[in-house]
Order: C-alpha cells, then structure tokens, then sequence
C-alpha cells in the first residue's frame, strides 16, 4: 500500500507541495540510481532528461526478455534438480515481455500509431495476435478505438466496463472487501482460467485475418508437432504456457482492476476533457523515502524496510502487472495519437510541467493496492442502474475475456 493517505496520493500533481512528493523524496539517492527509479516508479523527476528511446526500442526490448525468459527457463528444466528454480526469473521475464508486446506495441499498431505505416502496423498487430493468442487486430482495433476512446467510454458499452460486470462480476453496492475477495477468488480459480483461455482462443479465432490464421498455425502447429516428435510437452507446457496462460491472465485481471475509475452518481456533464480526464489517473510504484531526521538506528531499520518494499512489493507490480506505459495511461487518454508515446514517462512530466495544454491537473496514485482500492471505491458507489449488468444484451460470451486487454 501507499505509504501516505489516500487523500494525499489523489492531490492534483501540479498543486501538490514538494514534501508530499514521494519521487521527489527519492532525491536523497545517488545520481546514478534516479535514471533507474524513474523506469521502475514511472514517474519521472521534475527536468529529468528523456532516455533515447523510440519504438524499435520497445519491441526489440520486449522480444529480448521473451526469448532471454524463455532460455532461462529452457536451461532451468533440462538441468533439473535445484536449477528447476530458473523457472521463476524465467516466467517472470517471459511474462514481461509478453505483457509489454500486447499493452505497447499491440495497442499503438490498433491506434496506426506504432510506425504510422498502416501496412507495418497491421503486420506486426497480426503478429502479436497470433503469437499471444488475444483477440484478433481487427476487431480489437474496431472496439477499442470507437468504444473505449469516445463517448461510450466507461458506459455499458465500453469493453472494459462490461468485464468488470460480467467476466469479474463486481457491481455497485458491493464493498471495497468484497470485490477484492472476488477478484482474488477468480484469479485463483481454474475454472477462471480455463474459461479466460477459451475465449482468448475463440476471440482470436472470430473473423481474424487469413494471415493470423496462418501465423498462428505455423507457430502452434510447428510447435506441437515438434513437442510430440521429440516428447518436450512437459517443457513446453511448462516453458511456455505456464506464462501464456495462467500468469498472463492473473497480470490482466490486476491491470483491469486499475484502468479507470467509474463516473460519480451525481455526475451530469458526461463530456469535454475535465470528465474524461477524472476517469484516469496515472498509477506509480513506490514510496517515500526514510525521514532523514530520524534517529540513526532507527533510520537504517527504515531503509531496510523501504528497500524489502520497493524489491518485494513495488517491482513485481511495475515488472509484471503494469509494465511498459500502463503506469501514465492517463497520458494515453489526453493524447491517444501522441507520436512520442515511446518516451512516455517523460513526455507526460513534460505535459505536467508545461501546464498540461487545456486539460486539468493530473492525479496520480501510489501503488498498485491503493489503485485498485481507488476503482472498487469509484465502482461501490456508481449509479446502480446506469451500470446494471441486465441491461447488456449484446455482447458475445467469447468476446468478454478480449475486454481484459483492451
């Protein structure tokens, strides 16, 4: 959790005081570990320089941790014994990889807005549908731009309000406790994870494109064939589906939980930038450094449990749930077209720091628990028949679980 009130951590970030800060408390680090904590925290220092990094960057980063977690794991299998342990670091940079091809590059190839090159962008979208088996480019392209990017966002006809509904079955009324025991049920449950597989598969499957149909049966194919001729279904299922699957699945679901919050019951502008703007907030990983006024026994004591909670607690949320730019989609939602999505911690420091163009103050949260608690809470208290679950009639059971990761 937040190491500071609930209050604090909504604080419009342009108006916020410097000792409410928690990056800016990070200050008292070394140089040379800011750069670091700017990627893990997602938040980046007031002035901080850009990393050079560009789109090509991003997908041949993302490829890299794929194939580096699945040799790890690969190496972990066939040596056996204690070495079974590689498994872990190598489902976790397998699971890194993949979520960054679908939640980056996946979602700016259906905004045309990866290489701006309609051909290459479409290519490398049936590509990633393939390999990952989510719904299908074209019709998560369709869905997410004129459902999730327009007027109908967070109506009943936005994908990811008819997933927290019906696939998470979370409604209003329910409290805070209660929807965290359901979520945590379901990602537990493999009854959950099998019916979230099937309709990936048939999602994927659903009208997609000849050219995804065949990529897919040469990788699945190929792979299947191969594992039966040399009997490596253990490694495979092992190697590669563990992560695939349940892993991906467990990631999807917390990354759903923390997206956008639901309109108030007493709100009646339901356009413009200021409404738009209040149902996304940027979501950082971390907490603020020790009081260095503290005694110093008791100082250490602090640091040690600063550093446990940054390792334990804050790096797997940004590693494996909220990689890539989910942390600031915020920004994604002001400027969904922006051709510098790929510097996207600093561009929306940038933004911030220049008054944000028309828009209202950011708001950012503090860790993945008090962000999930800041969407529950926005859900608890909706409108209860503005987002009654009965009234959606219209949307296939196949297509529920491809709402997840729109």
């Amino acid at each position: 959790m937040a190491v500071h009130s609930a209050h604090e951590a909504r604080t419009p970030e342009l108006n916020a005081p410097l000792d409410t800060d928690v990056r800016e408390s990070l200050r008292v680090l070394p140089g040379f570990l800011q750069m670091p904590l700017t990627l893990m925290t997602g938040k980046a220092l007031a002035g901080q320089r850009a990393l050079p990094m560009s789109p090509g960057f991003h997908l041949g980063a993302a490829w890299t941790s794929m194939l580096a977690g699945l040799a790890i794991s690969t190496t972990g299998y066939a040596l056996g014994a204690w070495y079974l342990l590689l498994l872990l670091p190598g489902w976790a940079m397998t699971l890194h990889g993949m979520r960054n091809l679908r939640m980056m590059i996946f979602h700016q190839c259906s905004h045309r807005n990866m290489y701006a090159r309609r051909g290459l962008d479409t290519a490398i979208g049936y590509s990633v549908s393939s390999l990952l088996v989510i719904q299908n480019f074209a019709r998560y392209s369709k869905e997410h731009v004129s459902d999730h990017h327009a007027v109908h966002h967070m109506t009943l006809r936005d994908p990811t309000v008819q997933a927290f509904l019906i696939s998470l079955d979370l409604h209003p009324g329910m409290t805070r406790g209660q929807m965290w025991r359901r979520v945590l049920g379901k990602m537990s449950s493999p009854r959950f994870h099998l019916a979230f597989a099937i309709a990936r598969v048939r999602s994927f499957a659903q009208k997609s494109a000849p050219a995804e149909k065949a990529t897919a049966l040469v990788l699945y194919g190929g792979t299947a064939l191969a594992a039966s001729l040399l009997g490596l279904w253990p490694a495979l299922l092992l190697v590669w589906f563990v992560p695939l699957v349940p892993l991906y699945q467990m990631s999807n679901t917390l990354r759903l939980c923390v997206k956008h919050t639901f309109p108030a019951p007493d709100t009646t502008v339901r356009r413009g930038k200021e409404y738009f703007a209040g149902l996304t907030n940027a979501i950082f990983l971390g907490e603020r450094a020790p009081d260095p006024a503290l005694p110093l026994p008791r100082r250490a004591l602090a640091w040690l449990r600063w550093s446990a909670r940054m390792a334990c607690l804050h790096f797997p949320s940004r590693y494996l749930v909220l990689t890539g730019d989910t942390v600031v989609h915020d920004y994604h939602h002001r400027y969904p077209a922006s051709r510098q999505w790929h510097n996207y911690l600093f561009v929306r420091q940038q933004d911030l720091e220049s008054g944000h163009r028309g828009w209202p103050a950011y708001t950012a949260e503090w860790g993945l628990v008090a962000a999930v608690n800041r969407v529950f809470d926005s859900l608890s208290i909706a409108d209860r028949e503005e987002f009654d679950v009965h009234q959606i009639t219209s949307v296939s059971k196949r297509e529920l679980f491809a709402a997840f990761d729109d």
